[in-house]
């Protein structure tokens, strides 16, 4: 293949720049670039003077680093990563311009070389893009757990499972009810799922006893009524995973009035919403995004929720009605100096704002600072409990109640993306959440057809292991490259 190169510290001015080669040609360029006919020492940090290809001109001085891989395997791209100060920034153009065979890499291509070698599966690709693109430190740990394997190690587990399960029911199929099954013809029909199935992944060999075809019938059935438990368990998490990956959509509701383009101005700490004493002025959604507590918050400023007859102020009415539809959390937002101070009261008050099935709510008594002698009723609601959600006033005029109000909001998004280091890894892409959803239909597909037709329920057998190897990549990966490494840095 041919040699890429590309500026892998990112593009502008920096302390440092990065410079990262990978292909059959690296070898030879650094030695052009050093002017040292002989390699340095493999993974070790050498000080080099680093030079133009074509005049010998010194361009800088840095650290060159050499990877070697497979020489002479066309498959096996050597690589070379080297890093000098940013005013050398001129070593990737004369990369192009002077050595033939070179070539600025496109984005992703250097995980993709990394893929396509079995470096990496597609779910640990994945997980360097979400790092990448981390904002958080939730968002971090998860990201790197995933590139780390823990995600496609669990995949193939599921698949491993498949493949002996899918052995044993292609043995009772082969042999009369009446036989028995030897550990020699067990062997036989797993020499070839041993080998990987066709996953390139071989399986451990386990040694069985004689077992009749009944008794291997019942481990079938166990074995892939196990896997829909789990499978099923992994898909009914909350969207844990994927609500750290994009962002809690949260949405700010209330009346119009309350100091809700206030509390949005409160929590992001700067003027992003107008203000206004005149009910009404928010008509569009207006969204940021937070990082509350190590967990990303996407938060939307929306029009005051009331019978509105201005077309415009209807539009933005719905449109907020239609945001807290979607919503993954609700700060509803009343006025505290006219809400009831009973529980009942105060609830009834908040269901008269929300939909029927509203996701978790955190209700925000602001213009505590207007209160007088029912502040301290009010606060004491605010811990009743049932019937209302987490509570609590707040004056977003002098930020008083606001650490509270962090406090509950880092309880909610802690409840609704979990510890991403805790348990088993979390689903982070709504493309693995589909193809476990149709790899489940298969598992299902298999005890209807059980009964009857022990072919076609072996066949549903080998559509659900192939859905499981969709997510990993090792089964029809070129449908889904472009659009994972899409967004990755050209020097990744």
């Amino acid at each position: 293949g041919d040699t890429i190169f590309a500026l892998s510290s990112g593009h502008g001015r920096c302390g440092v720049a990065v410079i990262r080669t990978s292909g059959p040609g690296s070898g030879g360029a650094l030695q052009t670039l050093t002017g040292h006919p002989e390699l340095p020492p493999p993974r070790v940090l050498v000080l080099r003077r680093i030079r133009d290809p074509v005049t010998a001109e010194t361009l800088d001085r840095g650290l060159v680093v050499w990877f070697p891989g497979g020489v002479g395997s066309s498959s096996w791209c050597p690589t070379r990563g080297s890093s000098c100060p940013g005013r050398g920034l001129g070593v990737p153009g004369g990369l192009s311009g002077a050595l033939p065979g070179f070539r600025l890499a496109e984005p992703g291509e250097f995980t993709r070389r990394a893929f396509r070698r079995g470096k990496l599966d597609l779910t640990a690709a994945e997980g360097l893009g979400d790092l990448i693109r981390a904002q958080t430190e939730a968002q971090r740990r998860q990201a790197l757990r995933q590139m780390g394997g823990d995600l496609g190690r669990l995949y193939q587990r599921w698949s491993d499972t498949l493949t002996q399960a899918l052995a044993h029911l292609e043995a009772y199929i082969d042999f009369s009810e009446d036989d028995n099954v030897e550990e020699e013809v067990l062997c036989q029909g797993e020499g070839w799922h041993r080998a990987g199935g066709g996953l390139g992944h071989p399986l451990p060999a386990v040694p069985h006893p004689i077992l009749t075809t009944t008794s291997l019938s019942s481990i079938v059935d166990g074995t892939v009524r196990a896997l829909e438990q789990e499978i099923g368990a992994h898909l009914q998490d909350g969207r844990r995973g994927e609500l750290l990956r994009g962002g809690v959509h949260a949405v700010i509701a209330g009346p119009p009035n309350v100091g809700k383009s206030s509390l949005l101005n409160l929590l992001c700490q700067r003027p992003a919403a107008i203000v206004s004493p005149v009910a009404g002025t928010t008509r569009d959604v207006l969204e940021v995004s937070l990082n509350i507590g190590g967990y990303p918050l996407v938060l939307s400023d929306t029009a005051g929720l009331r019978d509105a007859t201005d077309p415009v102020e209807q539009e933005g009415v719905t449109r907020a009605r239609d945001r807290l539809q979607q919503a993954d959390l609700v700060l509803a937002v009343l006025d505290a100096t006219s809400v009831p101070t009973e529980p009942t009261g105060l609830g009834a008050a908040l269901g008269s704002l929300l939909p029927p099935t509203a996701p978790p709510c955190i209700l925000v008594l602001n213009k505590a600072d207007l209160l007088r002698g029912s502040e301290g009723t009010l606060r004491d609601t605010c811990t009743q409990g049932d019937p209302l959600p987490p509570t609590t006033l707040l004056s977003c005029k002098t930020g008083k109640g606001l650490d509270h109000l962090l406090e509950l909001l880092g309880r909610q998004l802690a409840r609704l993306c979990g510890d991403p280091l805790a348990g088993s890894p979390s689903l982070t892409q709504t493309r693995h959440s589909l193809h476990l959803g149709d790899c489940a239909q298969e598992l299902a597909r298999y005890h209807r057809e059980r009964r009857r037709d022990l072919g076609l329920a072996a066949e549903g057998l080998r559509v659900a292991r192939r859905h499981l190897g969709r997510i990993t990549g090792h089964v029809g990966a070129e449908d889904v490259l472009d659009i994972i490494f899409r967004d990755f840095c050209v020097g990744k």
